[in-house]
This record gives structure tokens, sequence and C-alpha cells, in this order.
């Protein structure tokens, strides 16, 4: 199997592209939980599998939704996400660079269809799923505190997120992660893991924590659920951040920048919630993986 490993700020993805191998969509779990493994394996926080989009339409219940192709994702301990923005970037540059799109695309994901622009040879912008659930002032109690939150699902079934401002306390860990420093600190993290978990979340949630850099821009730490940790950028997460932060009336105008850990991306709200970022290209090869049993 032919492969492309890529990334979007640092959010990092396997890709594999059924419409030009024969691969099949039930081997996807098993395909993430082992390709993904960075020791073991390729390495990466998700897996893409590019499908026809009929078939996409077909695991989607979906009809005559006019696509050019399929993203099939799934985040990297073999369960299936709704969608990813970091990974429909540069999703949309594998299409574009490939021939399966032109310049402006769409393509079907479980959580509805998205739509992608080059801007230029790395950079792309996409449109989010418009939000099914923006919910403020959900307080959710922890060890003691109450923790006053916002919720976010985007699409329909819905990416899940929660949204709060990084608390103070965790103010030097996030300069370390957001510089790429190493830092032992474990406080973050752990407050992140039961949040992701809380038993109010039937579905669990990525946990976007937040920082105020300015009127028009924030620093964001993100807790992902799937891949069980923080990720070097969350593109959905970007994107509904933004959507909070005007909510709340914490960002003059309808564009912010939102520094992560992987590079700065930027979220217009405007009619939609679109999200312009970096991709990278970072290997291209063949799969040889010889613990990988289908």
């Amino acid at each position: 199997m032919k492969f492309w490993k890529m990334n979007g700020a640092g959010n990092d993805f396997v890709i594999l592209d059924a419409t030009k191998e024969n691969i099949d969509p039930k081997d996807a779990s098993v395909l993430s939980k082992t390709l993904c493994e960075r020791h073991l394996s390729i390495g990466a926080d998700g897996f893409m599998l590019v499908l026809p989009t009929e078939k996409m339409e077909e695991l989607c219940g979906k009809k005559d939704t006019g696509a050019d192709y399929g993203m099939f994702f799934f985040n990297s301990d073999g369960s299936m996400g709704e969608m990813c923005g970091n990974g429909a970037r540069c999703i949309c540059r594998y299409g574009y660079e490939t021939g399966l799109s032109g310049e402006v695309q769409t393509i079907l994901t479980t959580a509805g269809v998205v739509t992608g622009v080059r801007i230029d040879e790395r950079n792309y912008r996409i449109r989010l799923n418009d939000p099914s659930v923006a919910e403020t002032g959900l307080c959710l109690a922890l060890d003691g505190e109450v923790y006053d939150t916002s919720y976010v699902e985007l699409g329909n079934p819905g990416i899940p997120h929660l949204v709060l401002p990084l608390p103070e306390e965790y103010y030097g860990f996030a300069d370390d992660f957001l510089s790429g420093r190493f830092s032992a600190e474990t406080g973050l993290r752990e407050l992140g893991r039961s949040l992701r978990k809380h038993e109010a979340l039937p579905k669990g949630a990525n946990v976007n924590f937040f920082r105020m850099t300015g009127e028009t821009g924030a620093d964001i730490v993100t807790f992902e659920r799937g891949v069980e940790d923080f990720t070097y950028a969350c593109g959905t997460g970007t994107g509904s951040t933004a959507l909070i932060l005007k909510k709340l009336g914490l960002i003059n105008g309808d564009s912010v920048e939102i520094r992560n850990r992987g590079g700065v991306l930027k979220v217009k709200l405007q009619d939609g919630i679109y999200l312009t970022g970096p991709t990278n290209i970072v290997a291209k090869g063949e799969v040889t993986d010889e613990e990988l049993t289908l």
C-alpha cells in the first residue's frame, strides 16, 4: 500500500487512498491503530482513508452529496472521528496534487460535507462543518472545583469540544508547550484527561484551553480524545474556540489568529467558520509494516 505522511500545523496524519488501491474501509480501525503507533510504525495523530464518493455516501447513509471524494477519519487509538480540521486541509492538498479535485473542492466526511480552497502551494482554507450545538455557561464539577466551560459540536453527528479559559497556574506549562520546550508539568494533562471523559459528556470531548493575547489573538492548548494527550494543533478545536470567543465578546471583529504549538491558524467567522493554515508533505512511501495483520 502506498502512503503519504502529512501534517497541518504539527497535527500529523497517515493517508491511504482507496480510490487507487483495493483497501477495505472495514480495515480502517486496524490500519489506524497499527500505522499511527509512533515507536512501532509510521506514527501519527490520525489516519485518513480516501474513498470514492459513492462508497463514503454508503458508509454515511447519504445520497447525491456531489462531493469530489470521501475522507474516512480515525484517531490513533483506532476510534473513528467525525472529522478533523487540520486533516481536511491536508486531504485537500492531497486531492489537488493527485488530481482528485481542483483548487476548489468538496469532501464528504461522517460529519457532513466540507469545502476547501487552495490558497497557494502549502496553504489551504476549509469551511468547517456548521455547529449543531454551541452553548456557553456549562458548569462542570470536578474534584471540588467548578469549571465554567462552553460546549460545541461541529457537524451532525457533531465533533464535540469543550472550550474554557486556561487556569493561570498552568500559564508556565503553556508557555513551555507552545514554545516547544520540554516541561514535566502534568497537572494540566490530568485536568484535560478528566474533563475529556466527564460524566456530563456522553460522547466525551476534545478539551481546548485558551488564553487571550489581544482583541484578535489567542493561545490554545488542546487535549484530544482518541489521541488521549495534547496535540500540536487541533483544527476543529481552533474553530470551536474562535466561535466561543466571538459569542463571549472576547474578540473584536470576525477574524482571530490562534497560536497552537505547531503554528498559527487563522479563523474567519462570517457566514460560517473558515479555517486557514499550512500543510506539509512529510513523506511518501510504501507500507511494509510486518506487524500489520488484516
